[in-house]
């Protein structure tokens, strides 16, 4: 009798179970969705704007529609385009070296501290979390870069100062440390250094992690501005953040002198469609390197939550 009624109610319940699993995909994708149409709606409004007249915006203010169609803003910005393509050139060199010199000297630190048998990288480990609650102010720094490092109107005073970040190495240290012990110890055993380990062994296990630290160091140097505001007055080193920053400076600046002085101004300067055209043209070439990593990405910040 027992066994009758539990055939009977199998289906039913694989029915249920069914059912359920149903209900919690739809509402899963109707969320992931939604979600999706969030984050890809301003990136569209900026599109949109920077596509969009001037005077429209000043009217309607900001469409996910263009009202009236017009590149004067893309005009404005690739009317030097010597210049736009200089500061490409430097910021994509910045960003290719300076990613690849963070990750190596990060992940290499980083496996370092990991290693226990390291009886220093208690002390180490201190003196890297000391630089995180203090800093020496901008006039010493501005000065150690400047007149001891003479690194003033040089590529390398964009790529050292972001060189290295404390909290990057703590995640790597992180992830590298749930790395079992015993691959290590084998490895030493059939006679492998340190820095054969480390290349042969750590760095290919930590994918993950490099790819997520890479993805952020790189957006930090692609988006870096401030560090050639202060140490370059050279044009032809000028990286594409800080050049689309004077270019907005000097539109506002014009328009600001002509407004004083009483001048007729016989033509509309888009500054807001020119800041929307900066911002595609900043954000475009950057966003295509993701898809590449995403993979990694992903894993890399699962396995962190998980070990961390």
């Amino acid at each position: 009798m027992n066994v009758i009624l539990s055939q009977n109610l199998k289906p039913e319940r694989r029915k249920t179970t069914q059912h359920d699993r149903l209900i919690l995909a739809i509402i899963g994708y109707f969320m992931l969705t939604l979600l999706a149409v969030f984050c890809i709606f301003p990136f569209l409004l900026v599109v949109s704007s920077s596509l969009t007249e001037e005077s429209a915006i000043v009217e309607n203010g900001f469409q996910i529609f263009p009202t009236r169609f017009s590149l004067e803003a893309y005009r404005i910005l690739f009317e030097f385009p010597t210049d736009m393509l200089k500061a490409y050139g430097v910021t994509i060199s910045v960003t290719a070296l300076g990613t690849l010199a963070g990750l190596f000297l990060t992940s290499m630190t980083a496996y370092v501290l990991a290693r226990k048998d390291f009886k220093w990288r208690n002390i180490f480990s201190f003196f890297f979390f000391f630089t995180t609650l203090f800093s020496g102010g901008l006039v010493p720094w501005y000065l150690l870069i400047v007149n001891y490092l003479q690194l003033k109107d040089t590529l390398l005073v964009l790529i050292l100062p972001m060189l290295m970040n404390v909290f990057y190495i703590i995640v790597m240290k992180t992830f590298m440390s749930s790395i079992p012990e015993a691959i290590i110890e084998s490895a030493k055993i059939d006679g492998a250094g340190d820095f054969q380990i480390y290349l042969r062994f750590i760095l290919p296990l930590s994918k993950p992690a490099l790819a997520t630290i890479g993805l952020f160091i790189a957006l930090a140097y692609w988006n870096d501005w401030y560090n050639a505001l202060l140490f370059i007055s050279n044009s032809d080193l000028m990286p594409l953040q800080y050049y689309l920053y004077r270019l907005l400076g000097n539109m506002d600046g014009m328009r600001k002198a002509m407004m004083e002085s009483g001048a007729v101004i016989n033509f509309n300067i888009p500054t807001e469609s020119l800041k929307m055209a900066m911002t595609v043209v900043a954000t475009g070439p950057i966003l295509l390197a993701y898809p590449f990593v995403q993979r990694y990405f992903v894993q890399g910040l699962t396995i962190g939550a998980v070990k961390g």
